[in-house]
């Protein structure tokens, strides 16, 4: 790379010029592609929620349906304590046997009652998770097809301009190379605080291309001397001449 000595201001102005063109490129295509990746990401992280979601909503309809088998266990268990309590009762001596025995069978109905009403909640539960499911299911199917709308376009256009991109990444690459490097830093700095990336604008219709304020006629006549590099007072992007903007082309 040739050092700042080498270069004269309007070769500075001209690499520089040509990377921002080479750039703004790059810049349009990534616009071509909008938020797709962005959306893309996001509806596969959506995706990778609710099948989380699902899985936890199985967990518990399985811990559910566990909570449902014990609960009728231990009612059947209750109900053949019942049973035997009710033979025990045809062989009483006395009443104080008769009465040991008919509490033991009311404990076991009291039992039997308790069980069928953790059952009875747990099935209502067991539904509302189930509907969950259901719903959940549903949402993933609606966001899968969405995410593969998504992809198809994403794809679609990464086809497109494959090709153009890598083509003007190697460019870019290059034409960083011939632009002095406090220049460059410069550049970079700058391009990075604009949203639209540009640090290197024309005058059009004696104002920045960039901000869009106006640049007094003196300061227009130094800017096409090619002399120094001159930046906008309102904006900081570093302006070239209308002649040279239409000379340099990429």
């Amino acid at each position: 790379m040739a050092t700042a000595k080498d270069f004269s201001f309007e070769e500075k102005l001209t690499s520089v010029l040509t990377l921002q063109k080479i750039d703004s490129k790059i810049d349009e295509i990534k616009t071509l592609k909008g938020e797709l990746p962005m959306e893309v990401k996001d509806l596969e992280d959506e995706v990778e929620g609710l099948q989380t979601r699902l899985g936890n909503i199985d967990t518990e309809i399985n811990n559910i349906n566990a909570f449902i088998d014990a609960r009728n266990e231990a009612k059947k268990e209750a109900q053949a304590l019942i049973k035997k309590y009710e033979k025990q009762q045809d062989n009483v001596k006395n009443n104080r046997e008769f009465e040991a025995i008919n509490k033991e069978m009311e404990m076991q109905e009291l039992e039997v009652r308790l069980n069928e009403k953790h059952i009875k909640d747990a099935g209502f539960e067991l539904k509302d998770r189930s509907h969950a499911r259901l719903r959940t299911e549903e949402k993933i199917a609606d966001v899968q097809e969405a995410l593969a709308q998504k992809r198809a376009e994403l794809e679609k256009i990464s086809v497109e301009t494959e090709k153009e991109e890598a083509v003007l990444q190697e460019r870019s690459q290059e034409a960083r190379e011939k632009v002095e490097a406090r220049l460059l830093a410069a550049y970079e700095r700058i391009r990075a605080s604009y949203r639209n990336g540009l640090a290197v604008v024309p005058i059009i219709r004696d104002s920045c291309g960039g901000c869009f304020n106006v640049i007094p006629p003196q300061r227009q006549s130094e800017i096409r001397q090619h002399k120094k590099i001159i930046v906008c007072e309102h904006c900081g992007r570093i302006l070239v001449d209308t002649d040279l903007n239409d000379k340099v082309t990429v």
